[in-house]
């Protein structure tokens, strides 16, 4: 079965770096969409980035742009998220998730998520 699993999260001071990857399973992935969302409390899910299969193709919310960078590695099944200038708004548990095809911004839109990580930047 397919199964993603996120690594990478903890505790951080606001300015600091972080990188969280993500590590897929179960299938080939050629031609999949990856990307990275979040919760935070009291929040719904929200997109933060999605990458395509060659990446040459990136898309990221405006609230990370200039401060996350996506990367992926397809001998590995493997992407990161390079998280830096963390601020405490960026405070949330961080999902992976796939699709086929290009990238798209809703959570619906994506088949398959991993179980998330948790970040939490201090003021």
């Amino acid at each position: 079965q397919v199964q993603l699993v996120e690594s990478g999260g903890g505790l951080v001071q606001a300015g600091g770096s972080l990188r969280l990857s993500c590590a897929a399973s179960g299938r080939t992935f050629i031609n999949h969409t990856m990307a990275w969302f979040r919760q935070a409390p009291g929040k719904e899910r929200e997109f933060v980035v999605a990458i395509s299969w060659s990446g040459g193709s990136t898309y990221y919310a405006d609230s990370v742009k200039g401060r996350f960078a996506i990367s992926r590695d397809n001998a590995k099944n493997t992407v990161y998220l390079q998280m830096n200038s963390l601020k405490p708004e960026d405070t949330a548990v961080y999902y992976c998730a796939t699709r086929y095809g290009p990238s798209r911004i809703g959570g619906y839109e994506y088949d398959y998520w991993g179980q998330g990580t948790q970040v939490t930047v201090s003021s």
